[in-house]
Order: structure tokens, then C-alpha cells, then sequence
């Protein structure tokens, strides 16, 4: 019962912070409440397919499916557009979450010998949510971000040449996210490649976020 309640805590302190972040990327009013019962949500499905099914990978997916989904019928985003949301936030949140793991990695710290060794787990999502929070809080104060996204799902709108390469890169996002799970197991020698890769996809997404938002089209 402890595991279930502290995966449910970390998982939705996690999904707060991903959304928080998104929501300060696009400048969209937040809706706290609204976010705490998706994430309740997300970590049920979450504790179900990892624990009694064992399938890490499709808990990915599921995962990146429920936030278009609720971007989109619960925050009233276009569909067009939570994609692009999903994608950027998740790679953000991801590039955060990779770096603190090759760091507590070498420094050994991930390593120690924990009580529980979900203590390692608990504590890289906590420090992971922590810092995704403060950056979109500084986002927030110092109003940057982007506002090309319609709040209206049903608004009539006008797909630009970037937002379709934008669209385009979401499919090798949601592949880096499930990369990043077979790394971490199995080759973590090579896990340095995830956040170079994060980094490089989220470039090419804030480039292109930044010359929408100033109106400059191919």
C-alpha cells in the first residue's frame, strides 16, 4: 500500500511539473486543479502497466498519449497544437530528468545503499520536478515563451510550413523518450547520447516556436 501511495504522490508532482512547464512555454493560464486530477489519472495507468504488467515502454506511450489527450479535451488546446505542447514540454522535462541522471550517476550518489532502493527513483523524480518548476517559474516572471497556440479546440486555424515541421518532429520524440528507457537498462555507456539528442530536438523546436512567434514564415 506504501508503494502505491508514493508512486502515486512522486508520479503526480512529476505530471505537475511537466504541465507547468508547458503551460509557462506557451503562456496559458493555469489550471492547478485541473492538472493534480489529470495527473491522479496518468500515475493509476502508470502504477497499473508497470507493476502488473511490467511493460516500461508502453507506460511511455500511454503516457504521452493521456497528456495530448487531456492538452487537448481537458485544457481545451487544439489537437494540431498538443501535439507540439506535448512534444516540446516532454523533451524539456526529459532533458532535465537525463542530465540530473548522468550526474548522480557519477557522482556515484544514485549508487548508495538506500533503505528502499525506490528511495534512488523517489528522489530523481522529486529533484527532476523541482528544477522543471523553477525554470518554468522563471520562464513565467521574466514573460518569455511563445503565444502563437489557440486556447480553443475548435478554432478555425492556419497550419504554416513550420508548425508542420514542428508536427513532423513530434514522432522522433516520443522515439527518444522510449530510447531513453532501453539506454538507462541496458547501455548506459552510451547514455550521454539521450540528452545530446533532447537537446538538438528541442533546438530545432524553440527555433522554430520562436520564428512563429514573430510572425516570419518560409
Amino acid at each position: 500500500m506504501l508503494d502505491f501511495v508514493l508512486f502515486m504522490l512522486f508520479s503526480v508532482i512529476e505530471t505537475f511539473a511537466l504541465f507547468y512547464l508547458g503551460f509557462k512555454i506557451f503562456k496559458i493560464d493555469l489550471y492547478p486543479k485541473e492538472i493534480i486530477f489529470a495527473g491522479v489519472i496518468m500515475a493509476f495507468f502508470s502504477y497499473v502497466i508497470r507493476n502488473d504488467y511490467q511493460m516500461a515502454e508502453l507506460d511511455t506511450l500511454v503516457q504521452y498519449t493521456l497528456v495530448v489527450c487531456f492538452l487537448w479535451l481537458l485544457f481545451r488546446i487544439h489537437i494540431f497544437y498538443s501535439f507540439i505542447m506535448t512534444a516540446i514540454s516532454y523533451q524539456s522535462y526529459l532533458l532535465i530528468q537525463s542530465l540530473l541522471y548522468l550526474i548522480i550517476n557519477f557522482t556515484g550518489i544514485y549508487h548508495l545503499n538506500y533503505p528502499f532502493i525506490s528511495v534512488g527513483i523517489y528522489s530523481l523524480q522529486l529533484l527532476s520536478a523541482t528544477i522543471t518548476i523553477m525554470v518554468g517559474y522563471c520562464i513565467g516572471k521574466k514573460r518569455k515563451g511563445f503565444d502563437f497556440i489557440p486556447d480553443k479546440p475548435d478554432a478555425k486555424i492556419i497550419i504554416s510550413k513550420r508548425e508542420k515541421i514542428m508536427f513532423a518532429l513530434t514522432f522522433p520524440s516520443i522515439f527518444f523518450i522510449m530510447l531513453m528507457l532501453l539506454f538507462a537498462e541496458h547501455y548506459y555507456q552510451l547514455f550521454f547520447v539521450i540528452p545530446l539528442m533532447y537537446s538538438i530536438l528541442l533546438l530545432g523546436y524553440l527555433y522554430l516556436s520562436d520564428k512563429k512567434n514573430r510572425g516570419e514564415e518560409f
